[in-house]
């Protein structure tokens, strides 16, 4: 595959400009065409400077020089073309620094373009020999020191290396001695595993590796560390499965060098444009920390966990959306098995999970929707599980039936009537965890409930928005309550009847609102002006007593004392009943917003902008004018703010109670102004928060979200941002030299006699050590206990094509490291990011 000694006679170091040509003397981009005999047209062109030699059958091509033959492009700083021989040169050049820049580029139709340091191609034989190139090739790149080309785009390589490393030199890879690259196979010789420039004994005699376009099957290599209850393990150790371009799959396992293990199956699928999601089913078993081997107290804890996780894409069926979000595991599941032994304090400390699948779509021309989902809640310390199995919605948007459809002028009256409709069912299960089956579906609760609602809008005296109107509920569903007192057993017996039932209930109402402005302005200074923007509104609503003997939604029993206790028939069945009584209610709410006008140095003299010194400062409450006590409610408030250019938030709310106390702290229908005193605060909770470095952080998703709109990254990569983007969290950025976030929270109750105060802070950040070094850190303090909360400790080393990562837990129950080394996907070593450690029982 040589190409003969006349074609190569002339292909050494690029000449001196110097030497006895004839030069175009043009220094812009020159463009030309040369007829020399082959079957097309070869095009050239050089941005510094085109020669030729004198008998004009050598053409000289120097700065950014480019070739193009056929589906062949060769780019350069310096290409010698010899027409006569057919037969191409090219090589970087020195620059005044000594450094050598402008190295060949060479592409043939939809082939990987290659780099090289130089290269010789005879383009009537389409033979070529390349000298250090680097080239893409099956998700990774190999590195050789020569290379040749032939015809059959078969290239044999020596000294090549394959590494997944995006440097020319590689850290890391499988050095080959000799092989052959075709199509759809690679063949190689003697091979060997090489890290640092350092080689490990063991040696591949051959190699045959089939390209299939397809995913690669291979070992997964294990994390190790040390758990200082189940001693040391080895993490998700196992095997890899590249079944397809839409399946893969892991089969990995954990274990502990006293006795407990962890086994783990990880399905993933993804269709381009349509859909992607995972499958993960993880079952362990956890021997206990204290015991005597061999007594029934020693027996290990079994717990499993179930996820799975699906995303449509929107483009994929326009108007219909599905996705899932399912975790389900034991209670335990995460604490005995060390969070799949990552340690991760956010598991570690998780008190429930929640799962979801959800279903919607729109019809009729977007006038109705609907949407079904299957939600689940569980909560770990009390082991109660509350599954809505399912709930379904059918909505119709607002109509106006009246309205003239080509009309002009004031509208009527009638006109401005509106009219909706909305039809939701549920059928809901509550039960302990290992009740579930047994109990679950015998206390099912369901029903079905529809909504018309049927309003009219006004606007009187110009400044206020006034609306009335009515609302209709049906509520259907298919099983009743009855209670009876048991004398002998002194207990009140349930019993439920089977059988469809109904209740409705309507009513009028009617809500009034409107806004008020204040400004204080001020001529010297800064501040120019101070506004408060004040936002009343009440509303008043009316529903007759539906609790009546007329209705047959309430029935009565008699208790010990021989008294009639009226309830609802319709409690526990999964709808709502009418209240009792009457009820003419009247709600009220006052908000207010308070800004100050500050000048600015800009441009004109009228420069100024807007600070928020109090946002939605609201307070709410309502009294029923037919309550026989207590009428008016507690009254409710809320606000936020923010201080340091709005990057610190500020947020709060209570409650106070206008009445007034016994001696034995029970409230009492006394107003507390009749005594000349405020409001009780019964309870107040204030929070904030603050990250120091989120300008960078920012800036990173702003750098990432432009790099996905990049035409040229292929879809892969796009998904790959898009992860990024979605879980900034989960990714450690070394270009970000520290950042600092912390949260805040105080809760204040006084209940009767009883007052409880409870604060926490929780803070995390990381800091960069040097620019390839980076410590991460979570903890907390617990202001009641006055100690530290669950700490971790993490060191990251950037090692461009490896993730090196140590954790530590450095004190309490789950004291422990691990220390992680793995390859790092291809899409993280351009953008200088790490991954996490993530727990593996998640995606």
């Amino acid at each position: 595959m040589k190409l003969d000694a006349q074609q190569t006679q002339n292909t050494s170091k690029p000449p001196n400009r110097k030497t006895d040509t004839v030069s175009a003397n043009l220094t812009d981009t020159l463009t030309k065409k040369s007829n020399s005999g082959l079957n097309s047209t070869i095009e050239y062109h050089a941005e510094d400077s085109i020669k030729f030699s004198i008998d004009r059958t050598i053409v000289y091509l120097y700065g950014k020089a480019r070739v193009s033959y056929e589906e062949m492009e060769l780019s350069a700083d310096y290409i010698r073309l010899d027409q006569k021989n057919k037969a191409m040169f090219a090589s970087g050049l020195n620059d005044k620094y000594g450094r050598y820049r402008g190295r060949p580029i060479f592409k043939q139709g939809q082939e990987p373009p290659v780099s090289t340091d130089s290269l010789i191609y005879n383009m009537e034989s389409k033979k070529g020999l390349v000298y250090s190139s680097f080239t893409e090739v099956e998700g990774g790149y190999i590195s050789a020191q020569t290379s040749k080309k032939n015809p059959y785009d078969e290239v044999s390589f020596k000294n090549g290396v394959y590494s997944t490393c995006n440097l020319p030199h590689p850290h890391f890879g499988i050095h080959i001695s000799r092989g052959i690259i075709t199509k759809k196979r690679i063949v190689s010789g003697p091979a060997y595993l090489e890290i640092e420039d350092i080689p490990f004994p063991a040696v591949l005699p051959f190699g045959f590796f089939p390209k299939t376009n397809k995913r690669a099957s291979g070992f997964h290599f294990p994390s190790v560390g040390e758990d200082g209850a189940l001693g040391f393990f080895l993490r998700n150790t196992g095997w890899y499965f590249g079944i397809n371009d839409y399946w893969d799959a892991d089969i990995l396992a954990t274990v502990w060098s006293k006795g407990s293990y962890m086994g783990n199956l990880a399905v993933r699928y993804r269709k381009n444009y349509k859909f992607n999601g995972g499958l993960n089913f993880a079952y362990s078993s956890t021997l206990p920390t204290r015991g005597v081997e061999g007594t029934e107290a020693y027996n290990p804890a079994k717990n499993f966990s179930i996820t799975w996780n699906h995303q449509q894409n929107a483009a994929a069926h326009p108007g219909v959306n599905f996705g899932a979000n399912v975790s389900i595991q034991t209670a335990k599941f995460f604490v005995d098995s060390r969070a799949g032994a990552t340690s991760d304090v956010n598991r570690l400390t998780q008190s429930q999970s929640t799962s979801s699948i959800n279903y919607g779509r729109t019809f009729a021309n977007n006038l109705f929707s609907f949407s079904a989902s299957a939600n689940a809640s569980q909560d770990f310390s009390t082991q109660i599980v509350n599954l809505q199995l399912p709930t379904f919605n059918l909505g119709m948007t607002t109509i106006n039936p009246f309205e003239r459809k080509n009309g002009t002028g004031e509208p009527k009256w009638y006109e401005k009537i509106s009219v909706g409709y909305n039809m939701s069912g549920s059928n809901s299960i509550t039960e302990k965890e290992y009740d579930l089956f047994d109990k679950g579906l015998k206390n099912a609760q369901n029903g079905i409930t529809q909504v018309i609602p049927i309003s009219i809008n006004f606007n009187p005296l110009k400044y206020f928005q006034f609306s009335t109107g009515t609302t209709y509920n049906e509520r259907w569903t298919f099983r009743t309550v009855r209670y009876e007192y048991k004398p002998k057993e002194n207990k009140v017996d349930t019993s439920f009847v089977r059988g469809f039932a109904r209740n409705f209930d309507y009513g009028l109402n009617g809500s009034l609102s409107t806004k008020f402005y204040g400004m204080v302005p001020f001529k010297k200074g800064k501040l120019m002006a101070i506004r408060h923007i004040v936002t009343p509104s009440t509303s008043f609503n009316y529903t007759p007593d539906f609790s009546s003997d007329n209705f047959g939604f309430f029935s009565s029993y008699k208790d010990s004392t021989g008294q009639d206790v009226r309830y609802s028939i319709f409690n526990g069945t999964g709808i709502s009943a009418p209240g009792m009584g009457r009820q003419a209610s009247m709600s009220f709410s006052l908000e207010n917003t308070i800004e100050a006008k500050v000048k600015t140095t800009g441009d004109t003299a009228n420069a100024f902008k807007k600070i928020p010194i109090l946002q939605g400062l609201s307070f709410n409450g309502g009294y029923n004018f037919l309550a026989e006590s207590f009428k008016l409610s507690d009254i409710n408030f809320s606000g936020r703010t923010s201080l340091f250019d709005q990057k610190l938030a500020l947020n709060f709310g209570g409650n106070l109670s206008p009445y007034m106390q016994d001696e034995n702290g029970n409230r009492i229908d006394v107003y507390t102004f009749r005594k000349g005193k405020l409001p009780r605060l019964t309870s107040f909770t204030f929070g904030t928060g603050y990250n120091f470095n989120s300008a960078a952080l920012k800036k990173r998703q702003e750098n990432l979200e432009q790099q996905q709109e990049n035409p040229q990254i292929s879809q892969q990569q796009r998904q790959d941002i898009s992860t990024i983007l979605n879980n900034p969290n989960q990714f450690v950025d070394f270009s970000i030299p520290w950042s600092f976030n912390f949260t805040y929270s105080l809760t204040y109750t006084n209940q009767g006699l009883q007052k409880n105060l409870a604060n926490s802070l929780n803070f995390n950040g990381d800091l960069s050590v040097t620019p390839k070094w980076k410590v991460m850190y979570t903890s907390g303090w617990d202001f009641k206990q006055k100690t530290f909360t669950m700490t971790s400790f993490s060191i990251a080393r950037d090692l461009h094509c490896w993730d090196m990562s140590f954790n530590w837990l450095p004190f309490g129950r789950f004291k422990s490291y691990s220390f992680d080394l793995r390859v790092r996907a291809s899409i993280l070593q351009d953008l200088k990011l790490s991954r996490r450690n993530t727990n593996p029982v998640s995606f």
